[in-house]
């Protein structure tokens, strides 16, 4: 299920030059990168007056690759450029484009702006000479296209070093970086597709990989509930979070579903509800259990958390389980397990820590001794021995009350159906951003069990 791979600067450089050296030229992989993004600005905007802005480097020279090639096509395309080329490669592209080129600082607004100033490896900010003008001329576009970054973010880190109005559409030359999945600067991104330049992406288990649309487990004619996956959801004082969290691993396909403790009377009545027994924890059919969501704070919390982390049953840990985690100063979960914190409950488990999400998401998982699905905008997965996944920017409208509840209830399922946690973390992350593209804006938790099934079955 793994997705694709998402590079820093120097893995990049490396990829390209492994190109060249089997005889491929700077400027044929220049000319294959602007010729793919100038078709995938045609194919998406149409023939719109363009401006294209190019900068010294090899992502102007993508620039002017562009520009000749979108005057191909019949558009009214004029270039920008914020300085001479410096390199051969972008000389050449300059030389093929052969039109006239103005200063950037003089440029008129299009409709259409195409951002080639400065691409990968980007460490400090853009001079206000550049900024500026080139502002200006975005604000005024209808349309923004990026040359594999946005001008003025950190490729590797996801920093903003130059605040500007946010790309429509980036065009990863080759394959995603960093800045495309890691806030903030993927908010800046806008869409973001990816043009095959024919780049070897072979890669490491350190190379983080994208969370892709998982393949998951369907049921055959030997199928039973059991089989399907067994799924506890420890509950607490807040039954209507537990409640969320058993609902969405029913809808996410666990074959047979108990909440117990405090079982309440509400709808569903496939649900098995059970009050409190300390001997339950031991039924060999759980394939997975959920502590966390509605568990609560106090001594008889504390105590459930114990016996399910005694159990050796995989775990998804979740909400005041992470309290509780943190309050004991737990520096190790012997169990197997994941845990789902969003960014304070990180913080309250593992302190201040620096560097990106990716970065505290590989050190977390590593000091804690188990998965780790850092939650966010671009959520991160990481696994104790450094392997890391990225999700893709998520919708907006997830900042709502019993959403984590709901993910921690799909985790539940996938931890119960598969055999790798990595990929099970992963498939949770996505069906989980998926449901709530399909719910739409001014979602609420329970609008994301609803769609679970038409998302499940899509998977299949």
């Amino acid at each position: 299920m793994s997705g694709r791979p998402i590079l820093t600067a120097a893995e990049t450089r490396a990829a390209e030059e492994a190109v060249m050296a089997r005889g491929v030229s700077v400027y044929e992989l220049m000319r294959r990168a602007g010729r793919a993004v100038a078709d995938i600005a045609w194919d998406r905007f149409g023939p719109l007056e363009a401006l294209v802005a190019c900068g010294p480097g090899n992502n102007g020279g993508d620039g002017y690759v562009i520009a000749a090639r979108l005057h191909e096509r019949g558009v009214k395309v004029r270039v920008a450029a914020s300085a001479p080329p410096k390199t051969d490669a972008a000389r050449e592209a300059r030389a093929a484009w052969g039109g006239a080129v103005e200063a950037l600082s003089e440029a008129s607004p299009a409709p259409i702006f195409i951002d080639a100033l400065f691409g990968t490896g980007l460490t400090r900010a853009l001079a206000d000479e550049i900024a500026s003008p080139a502002r200006r001329l975005m604000e005024a576009a209808r349309h923004r296209v990026a040359v594999d970054l946005p001008s003025g973010i950190g490729t590797d880190d996801g920093a903003v070093l130059t605040e500007l109005p946010a790309a429509h559409l980036t065009v990863a030359l080759g394959a995603l970086k960093r800045a495309h999945r890691l806030m903030p600067a993927a908010a800046l991104c806008g869409a973001v597709t990816v043009a095959d330049i024919g780049l070897d992406l072979a890669h490491d288990a350190d190379t983080p990989c994208e969370i892709a649309r998982p393949r998951l487990p369907e049921p055959g004619f030997e199928s039973h509930k059991y089989s399907r996956g067994k799924v506890l959801v420890v509950a607490g004082a807040m039954p209507g979070a537990t409640l969320l969290s058993a609902m969405a691993a029913q809808r996410a396909g666990a074959g047979y579903v108990e909440l117990l403790g405090n079982p309440g009377e509400a709808p569903p009545h496939a649900l098995v509800r059970r009050a409190w027994d300390d001997g339950a924890l031991g039924d060999k059919r759980i394939g997975a259990m959920i502590v966390g969501p509605g568990l609560g704070n106090d001594a008889e919390a504390e105590r459930r958390l114990r016996l399910a982390l005694n159990t050796g049953k995989p775990l998804v840990l979740d909400a005041d389980a992470l309290t509780l985690l943190a309050r004991q100063g737990a520096e190790r979960v012997g169990a197997p397990a994941v845990l789902t914190p969003h960014a304070g409950e990180f913080q309250r488990l593992f302190g201040d820590m620096p560097g990106s999400a990716l970065d505290k998401a590989r050190e977390g998982a590593r000091r804690i001794g188990a998965m780790l699905l850092l939650k966010g905008a671009c959520t991160v997965v990481a696994h104790p021995d450094g392997r890391a996944a990225i999700g893709a920017p998520a919708p907006a409208w997830l900042a709502s009350a019993g959403t984590g509840d709901v993910l921690a209830g799909i985790l539940g399922t996938l931890l119960a159906q598969m055999d790798d946690p990595f990929e099970a973390a992963q498939g949770a992350v996505w069906l989980h951003s998926e449901a709530a593209r399909r719910a739409g804006p001014v979602l609420i938790a329970d609008d994301l069990i609803a769609h679970l099934p038409g998302v499940v079955a899509d998977c299949l």
